[in-house]
Parts: C-alpha cells; sequence; structure tokens
C-alpha cells in the first residue's frame, strides 16, 4: 500500500480513521460504484464518493439538466442547462479528484442492459425516482450478486437501504415492498414535491453506507429500513427480516431471470 504525497495529504482525515486507516482509503481507491440517476440523490451520492476517492464511478441518467432540477440537484449548474446529465456531473466529478476515473452512460436502464451494466461494478446505488427501475435493479442486482445500496425520498421524508440478500440472511426490496404500487398511488417529487435539503441529507445517507460497505467497517443497514422525517427531524431504524414467500430471494423463488420488467427508466428525483 502506498500512497502518493498528494494523496496522503488529500485523505489524511480519512487514513487518521482507526476505524478507516490507509487499508480502508486503498480499498475505496480499489473499489468500483454504479450510480443510477444523476437527480437529487445522485448529487450528493456522486460528490461524496468522488471525494472520498472512490476509484472509478460509473453514472447512468439518459436525462438532461433542466432549470427545474436545481432546487435540489446540487451537482449542477444554470450554465450547464440542455448539457446531458452524465455529462454536467462527469465535469465536476473531474474538478473534485483526478483520482477517479468516471464512466458515463447516457442511456435508459432497463432488463437488456442493466446486467451487463451492474457487472461491471462492485455495488450500485439507486438514486432513481420509480418503482419499475427500482424493483429491476433490485432483481437484477441479487442474480448478480452485487450489493445495492437504495434510497428514496418524497416531500420532507425519506429512506436509506442495502440489500444484500445473496451474502446471507438478509432481505430484498421485494421482501419489503412485495410488489409495485399501482400507478399514481404514491407522486413522484415532480407531483408531490421534495425540499432540496431533504435530498441532500438523504445522498449523504446513502453515499456513507456506500463507503461503509466498499471499506467494510462498521454496521450495515443490511436488514434494517432507515427512515427520515425532516419535517420533524425524526429518524427511525426498523427491522427488516427476509420473507420465506419472497419470489426472488426465498425459498421457493419463481423469479430467477429478469424476463418480467418490460422496462425501465432510470431518471433521478
Amino acid at each position: 500500500m502506498e500512497f502518493s504525497d498528494q494523496q496522503l495529504e488529500r485523505y489524511a482525515r480519512h487514513i487518521i480513521l482507526p476505524e478507516l486507516g490507509g487499508k480502508g482509503q486503498q480499498k475505496l481507491l480499489d473499489s468500483s460504484v454504479l450510480v443510477v440517476g444523476a437527480g437529487g440523490l445522485g448529487s450528493p451520492l456522486l460528490l461524496y464518493l468522488a471525494a472520498a476517492g472512490v476509484g472509478r464511478i460509473g453514472i447512468v441518467d439518459d436525462d438532461a439538466v433542466d432549470l427545474s432540477n436545481l432546487q435540489r440537484q446540487v451537482i449542477h449548474a444554470t450554465g450547464r442547462i440542455g448539457t446531458p446529465k452524465v455529462e454536467s456531473a462527469r465535469e465536476v466529478l473531474a474538478g473534485i479528484n483526478p483520482d477517479v476515473v468516471v464512466e458515463t452512460h447516457a442511456l435508459r436502464l432497463d432488463a437488456s442492459n442493466v446486467s451487463e451494466l451492474i457487472g461491471a461494478y462492485d455495488m450500485v446505488a439507486d438514486g432513481t425516482d420509480n418503482f419499475a427501475t427500482r424493483f429491476l435493479l433490485n432483481d437484477a442486482c441479487y442474480l448478480s450478486g452485487v450489493t445495492l445500496v437504495s434510497a428514496a425520498l418524497l416531500r420532507f421524508e425519506g429512506q436509506v437501504s442495502t440489500f444484500k440478500a445473496h451474502e446471507g440472511d438478509y432481505p430484498c426490496y421485494r421482501c419489503i415492498f412485495p410488489e409495485p404500487p399501482p400507478d399514481g398511488l404514491i407522486p413522484t417529487c415532480a407531483e408531490g414535491g421534495v425540499l432540496g435539503a431533504v435530498a441532500g441529507m438523504v445522498g449523504c445517507l446513502q453515499a456513507t453506507e456506500v463507503i461503509k460497505e466498499l471499506a467494510g467497517i462498521g454496521e450495515s443497514l443490511a436488514g434494517h429500513l432507515l427512515i427520515l422525517d425532516a419535517l420533524n427531524m425524526n429518524f427511525r431504524k426498523i427491522k427488516v427480516r427476509p420473507d420465506p414467500a419472497c419470489p426472488l430471494c426465498g425459498p421457493n423463488a419463481t423469479i430467477t431471470d429478469l424476463s418480467i420488467h418490460a422496462h425501465g427508466q432510470d431518471d433521478g428525483q
């Protein structure tokens, strides 16, 4: 393990942490993460993963920067309105940390490309704004044996969890939410609104969990659902167990491939 003088200075506050140290920082530099969605969650997530020195970061998003994004999607700027979000994010990350390799995927995530994409990375972070993609990513990550750190937000609330049922006695996303809700039942952020700072809070929590998983430190959120109510500033951590009837990770699983997913969508919140 050899760090350059610049790296020793850049990561000094990490290296002096007993829980992380030089070994943990090296693990981050040697790791790769695919971030799906460069929006409200993806913005702080990408910024902190790059600053932390995660060696290779992939960004999936087929959207362009819009004025309405800038209230919460802090990785983008007014001067880059109309620019593909992956390119806008790449430009910022390159300026934050030259150690990081940034790979852009300006495409719509679906069942035809998801397995190949996630298979090229150590971990996946979901920052999307629709249930179709959340279920697609959960299923694809489980079937591919890739850990997924998922987050969601709406109005003043957010939630974060880590899913790695492929590693042991942990639930997958379907153990908590067996089926997507009917269309229109739960509004999107565009329909229901979201406080911009809440996106930052939840995205930072998500980044923390990704870093912990990559470095192998602390207590994993796997098997728990962390819920934030920012309006009243309450946090709840709920224990979640695997569902024996889960069609994906249960003993009598019926989902063995991604054929049930007709399409996916990778809009960032």
